[in-house]
C-alpha cells in the first residue's frame, strides 16, 4: 500500500466579482457557493452620508467593506475561489490585492445605476484583464437590450455582455461559463499567434 492519496486536488483559479455599491455581488456569490459564503457586511451607518450614494437602492442596509468569498468546483478538476470586492470609491485601495492571481473578471451592473460600474469597467480594462459584463436585473429596473448597455459603456466587441439574475445559481452560472470561455479565447490567442508566425 502506498503512502499516498489517489483523490485529486482541483485546480484552484481565482475568480474576482467586482461592480458598483449595491449591484449584487455579495448575492451573486452566494447564490454559487457550495460553501457557506464569507462576507464583510457591515451596517451602513451616518458615517457614509454624503460619501456613498444610494440613490436607486435606498434600502439597502448593509454594505461590503472588505471582501466577499465563496466557492464553487466546476468537476473534480477545477475550483473557482470567488472574491467579491467593495462597491464603494473609498474602498477601492483594496482591489489590487483581490485583483492579484485572478484568472478573469465578472463585473456586475445595474442599469439603474450604470455610471457606478465605470470604475471597475476602467480599471479592469486597464490591467488588460479578461472580464465580462453581467447586467444584473433588478425587479422594476428599466430593460436595455445587452448592446444598448455595451454602447452606453463603450466596450468593444470582444467583451461578453449578458442579462443575469444574481439570485439565481443557474443564472450565475451561466455568467461564470462565459467568463471562462473569454479567459480561454484570450489564453489561447498568443497560441494561435505564435503558431501561424512558425508556419
Amino acid at each position: 500500500m502506498s503512502g499516498r492519496s489517489d483523490k485529486i486536488v482541483p485546480l484552484a483559479v481565482k475568480i474576482v466579482v467586482s461592480g458598483g455599491l449595491g449591484v449584487g455581488k455579495t448575492t451573486f456569490i452566494g447564490a454559487i457557493s457550495e460553501i457557506e459564503p464569507l462576507d464583510t457586511e457591515a451596517a451602513i451607518t451616518q458615517v457614509s452620508v454624503g460619501v456613498d450614494s444610494l440613490e436607486g437602492v435606498e434600502a439597502k442596509t448593509t454594505t461590503t467593506v472588505a471582501l466577499d468569498f465563496g466557492r464553487i468546483t466546476l468537476d473534480p478538476t477545477i475550483a473557482l475561489y470567488l472574491f467579491g470586492t467593495p462597491g464603494q470609491d473609498r474602498f477601492s485601495f483594496l482591489w489590487d490585492d483581490l485583483v492579484e492571481g485572478a484568472l478573469g473578471t465578472v463585473v456586475l451592473v445595474d442599469t439603474r445605476r450604470i455610471e457606478d460600474c465605470f470604475p471597475a469597467v476602467d480599471y479592469f480594462e486597464s490591467q488588460g484583464a479578461p472580464f465580462v459584463l453581467a447586467v444584473n436585473r433588478f425587479d422594476g429596473a428599466e430593460r436595455f437590450d445587452v448592446d444598448e448597455v455595451r454602447e452606453a459603456l463603450g466596450l468593444g466587441a470582444d467583451v461578453p455582455v449578458l442579462e443575469c439574475d444574481a439570485r439565481e445559481r443557474g443564472s450565475v452560472r451561466d455568467v461564470l461559463g462565459a467568463l471562462m470561455d473569454r479567459v480561454i479565447g484570450v489564453r489561447a490567442t498568443p497560441r494561435r499567434r505564435t503558431a501561424a508566425l512558425s508556419r
